[in-house]
Order: structure tokens, then sequence, then C-alpha cells
């Protein structure tokens, strides 16, 4: 067995690795073992090998300008890795229709572009100080340089999806775009706020984070020229998917550990961020009047590690877990209306993958 030729930053948050981890064939060997959604995901990650690797140049294409600290800043944030989940899916979902190479990579880069800056713009809301174990751009510089990061980095995005002359594409990238704002002024409304109820935390989420990777997976088919029924099943499987998705990196953040998050555990709740398993512990706990008390007060900080305890003992991780399933579940069920080919076991196994995953 061989490591495959993807970027180094990549094959990290494949293995689950952080930092200055080791990264050598016996670990690979080692974090792969009884992890069956991880062993599949490597695999999909390796029959996709040289479109990713076109899709993390084209990253490195949209950024180089003659402007050093943009430059200096954007680069900053695309050496820190990600998942390159959401080429992963316009990838895939350009399966079903006549899969055309090259307009899916640009709308793969388009579309990371457009999730780079949003979480750029996260930083600054969140006040945060590390990502995937990286000082964040706002920290290593400042509020303002980052902001215009943002920016720049979008505006990249949005140029490369102008080479598209179809109007649909654009309709459906704006419109998601326009959703995913709401989403972010709501997450700002909604901090600190004990009283936010499911309906509302449902639909944050879908904004935030669903709307994205819907709109991957519709945007994949598509450009690939998918019929109609074909293109709805797979943006309602990207949503379904992306809520169940959001929904484990909430429950991550009480359960994961600083090495495995890249950042502390419990930081969405310290910066105000209230999210399902807190949401379910302040309605279920015994100790939700304390819960409630530290929050609205903002003393998380000084009592994150007691804050934590009770929400793992409320039920609420618990929970959390019973809702992704149920999204995967409907996940699975477009899926079983789609095409049998080789993409399709593909997205069953990255519904798999989110159903394990612990980093």
């Amino acid at each position: 067995m061989k490591l495959t030729h993807l970027p180094v930053e990549l094959l990290r948050y494949i293995l689950g690795l952080k930092n200055n981890d080791h990264l050598d064939i016996n670990t690979f060997i080692t974090i792969r073992q009884g992890k069956t959604g991880l062993i599949k995901l490597t695999e999909i990650y390796r029959t996709l090998e040289s479109e990713l690797a076109m899709v993390e140049e084209g990253l490195e294409s949209a950024i180089d300008l003659d402007v050093p600290l943009l430059y200096e800043t954007s680069t900053h944030l695309l050496k820190a890795g990600g998942k390159r989940i959401r080429p992963l899916f316009v990838l895939l979902s350009g399966h079903f229709g006549q899969y055309d190479r090259n307009s899916l990579i640009k709308i793969a880069i388009a579309l990371e572009l457009i999730h780079m800056a949003t979480l750029v713009h996260d930083d600054v809301i969140d006040d945060a100080l590390t990502r995937r174990g990286e000082m964040t751009v706002k920290s290593k510089w400042d509020n303002k340089i980052a902001m215009y990061t943002g920016d720049y980095i979008f505006s990249k995005g949005l140029m490369i999806v102008t080479e598209f002359s179809v109007p649909s594409v654009h309709r459906m990238l704006s419109n998601a775009i326009y959703e995913m704002v709401k989403g972010e002024i709501e997450q700002i409304k909604d901090l600190y706020q004990t009283s936010i109820s499911l309906r509302e935390y449902f639909r944050r989420i879908k904004r935030k984070t669903a709307l994205l990777i819907s709109v991957s997976c519709e945007l994949g088919a598509a450009v690939s020229g998918a019929t109609p029924k074909t293109t709805a099943l797979l943006r309602k499987f990207g949503y379904y998917v992306g809520m169940a998705f959001q929904i484990t990196d909430d429950i991550l953040d009480y359960v994961g550990t600083e090495k495995e998050l890249g950042k502390p555990a419990g930081s969405d709740l310290k910066q105000g961020n209230i999210t399902l398993p807190a949401i379910y512990a302040l309605c279920h706990s015994e100790r939700r009047a304390e819960l409630h008390r530290w929050i609205t007060l903002k003393q998380i900080e000084d009592n994150i590690g007691e804050i934590i305890a009770i929400i793992r003992n409320s039920g609420g991780i618990e929970y959390s877990r019973k809702m992704a399933r149920r999204y995967l579940q409907k996940a699975k069920v477009c899926l079983n209306q789609l095409a049998d080919i080789p993409a399709k076991e593909s997205l069953l196994n990255i519904t798999a993958f989110i159903e394990e995953r612990n980093f």
C-alpha cells in the first residue's frame, strides 16, 4: 500500500491528523483500522485524486495576485487545509450526467473559494483564534485584514462562476449565498439566547452549512446535464447530508479533544453559539437553571468544564446523534432513487463516514 499524491493537508484531514502529527504509512494503516467509513472515504478521495489535485492547483492559481498582503493572508488560509468536501460532492454528482471534467473542476474551485471566504468572516464574528490547529487570519493579522481577505476570496469565486453562461447556475448559487447570509445574521441574533428553539436551530444550520453542500451536489449535476429529477434528488441529498454534517460538528464541539478538532472543546459555546446538544440540555438537564444562568450572564469561559459535563450528562449528545442519523437516513432514501453507478456507492460511503466521524 502506498499513500496517494493528494495534497498533504488533505491527506491529514482524511486521516484525522492535526498540527505536527507524523504522517507515514504506519500511521495511515493504524488510523484506518476499525473505521469502515474512514477507509471508504479514503478510497473515494483516491479515485478522484487527479481532479482534486487540479482543484488544489486551481485554488492556488485563483489567489495568485500582485498585492503581497492579500496573497499572504489568502495563502495562509489555503495552507491550513480543509475537508474539500464540497468539491468532492461536485465531482461525484457530475457522474450522474455527462461528466464534464473541466466544468466540474471550475465549479468545485468556485464553491470552495466561497466556503473559504465564509470561514474568514466567521472567524472575525466569532473572535476565533485558531482553526484546524492554525492561527486564523484575524488573529495573525487583524479583523480589517481578515474581512478584506474574505471579500477578496469571495470575489474570486464569483469571477470563476461568470465563465458559465447557463442562467440556472447563477440562479442556484445566488440563492444559496443569499440564504447563507441570512443564516449568518440569524446566528449573530441568537448568540447567548438560551430560548432558541429547535426550529430556529435547524433553520440556521440549513442556511449556514447545508445549503452550500446542497448546491454543490445540484451544480455538479446541472453543469453535467443530468435530468431535472436527478438534479433535484442530488440537491435534496446534499441538504440532508449537510444537516447531518453540521449536527455532527456541533456534537464534536463537546466530545472531541483539542488535538482532534484543531480548537479547544466548547469553542462554539464560548462564543455564544447555542447548538443542538446545548439546546437539549437547556430543556432537559436537572442543572438547566445553572446552564441558563452561566450562558445568559456570559460566564461560560469560567465554567466551561462544568458546562460540558452538564451537556454530556443531559442526553443531548445522544439526542443529537439520533437527529444526525435521521437526516442521513433521508439522504439514503434520495440515493436509492438514483442510477446504480459507482458514484452512488461513493455518496453512500460518505454518509457512513459522517455517521462515525470523530474529527
